[in-house]
């Protein structure tokens, strides 16, 4: 395969005026995808945005290149990134574009695209689009030119289609709950969908600005949704990332929910209503508690490499639908095509109801092993994972633990860190067994300075 110039994992990302994320290079972006998808179909191509300020600049730029290249475009303001999978399936869109930058802060942004099932590009269409990259920039007729709509009630749509997942005959009424969006994309999405189903609802990072997106708030930050959960007495608290496609949850006694825990309850209701369909996939990274939890309840567990791409890739080839990592992307492809922070927390709410038990109860059966990540850095260009004492270390590790332990040594992808991860039962033993290893890679690295 190719290697890519520009797309990453998830789109292309970076610091706002530096690199790709400025007007002049997402106006060629726009201009390349346009001519790509142009080939075929309906040639419309729908736009979202989180709520940071830069989407005004790159929303005009991207629609400019794709009315160049004689796309019909329709924006849909601020949406949760799942939004935007939703409704390029709806208005069968060529491709939905996603303007964002998930859970970083404000200074940076991405850009993403979905087909029109709703899915992340092929390896085959990115490729088409960095290749067109490279050509110079040019205009269809005047009279083939692309045209540009709003669309004022995407944030409708979406409500009752969230609304729609969760389980006719069953209510939120008497429910409490602190919802912290992250001042994102959600703001205007999440507090509807949570009152129209009956629940109290007290909001928390609900007020964007254009440039307090995920600042100290949100997924990555619940600190203060744990004190409001306590100081309100609700039953439980949400967190959304600025983009909505993570979820972390809040029990009434200020216990964080991670995506482990969530995956677990979500797997535990649907086998108890007999709508599993297979198993469950997480990550190299995911808790081995879950796992053991879910074999408890004869529940079949599979690991893909760290990422939600890879994650769906393994689902689609088992062709199980429930899935996710522990930073809160937790996948329900019977319900919505890619991860969704909201669709997430109404299965578990769900659950919750459906059972008349506390988010607490639910968590009961999955406890986690005590895990220790050390970060070592090496010599780029080297590999230390694979030094002869380096494994000779991780052996004599994994022997000691046997099956009460894992060890998990990986390179970052995105710098020369080699990561030593230990699970165990005792939180001593994990301690000690990842200082062992990373004084044996640390050793490594230096001999090869």
């Amino acid at each position: 395969m190719s290697e890519r110039k520009y797309f990453g994992t998830d789109g292309v990302r970076g610091l706002v005026g530096q690199g790709p994320i400025n007007p002049e290079f997402a106006m060629k972006l726009g201009w390349a995808a346009g001519r790509v998808l142009s080939q075929h179909g309906t040639k419309k191509v729908i736009i979202g945005k989180d709520t940071r300020i830069s989407g005004y600049m790159l929303e005009t730029a991207l629609e400019a290149g794709l009315i160049a290249a004689g796309i019909d475009v329709i924006l849909l303001g601020p949406m949760p990134t799942p939004a935007v999978a939703y409704l390029a399936q709806t208005f069968r869109a060529e491709a939905g574009i996603v303007i964002s930058a998930s859970h970083n802060p404000y200074y940076d942004n991405g850009i993403k695209f979905f087909n029109g099932q709703g899915l992340k590009l092929d390896d085959e269409v990115e490729l088409q689009i960095e290749a067109m990259l490279d050509e110079p920039m040019t205009c269809v007729a005047s009279d083939k030119l692309g045209k540009a709509s709003r669309l004022p009630s995407a944030d409708g749509r979406y409500i009752e289609f969230c609304k729609s997942q969760f389980p006719q005959g069953l209510s939120l009424e008497g429910i409490k709950i602190v919802l912290d969006c992250a001042n994102g994309a959600t703001y205007h999405i999440a507090p509807s969908v949570m009152r129209e189903l009956g629940a109290e609802v007290i909001t928390h990072a609900c007020e964007p600005n254009g440039v307090n997106i995920n600042h100290e708030c949100g997924a990555t930050h619940v600190d203060t949704l744990k004190r409001k959960v306590l100081e309100h007495k609700a039953d439980v608290g949400i967190a959304y990332d600025g983009d909505g496609d993570r979820v972390m949850m809040v029990d009434h006694n200020g216990r964080v929910f991670d995506g482990d825990d969530l995956v677990y309850i979500i797997a535990c209701q649907a086998a108890q209503d007999d709508n599993l369909g297979g198993g469950v996939v997480g990550t190299v990274m995911s808790n081995m508690g879950l796992e053991n939890a879910l074999k408890a309840k004869n529940i079949a567990f599979a690991r893909s490499k760290v990422g939600d791409r890879y994650v769906m890739e393994l689902l689609q080839q088992k062709g199980w639908k429930i899935g996710g990592e522990s930073s809160g992307h937790v996948l329900n492809l019977d319900l919505i095509s890619t991860g969704d922070g909201i669709i997430s927390s109404l299965q578990v709410l769900a659950a919750m109801v459906a059972q008349n038990r506390t988010l607490q109860d639910l968590g009961a059966g999955f406890i986690k092993y005590p895990m220790k990540m050390i970060n070592v850095r090496y010599t780029p260009g080297t590999d230390p994972t694979q030094a002869p004492d380096v494994l000779a270390a991780v052996a004599e590790v994994e022997h000691s633990l046997g099956n009460k332990g894992r060890v998990l040594l990986r390179k970052s992808g995105t710098e020369p860190v080699v990561r030593v991860m230990v699970e165990a039962e005792q939180e001593k033993i994990v301690l000690d067994s990842a200082q062992k290893i990373a004084a044996v890679v640390e050793s490594m690295s230096k001999q090869t300075d």
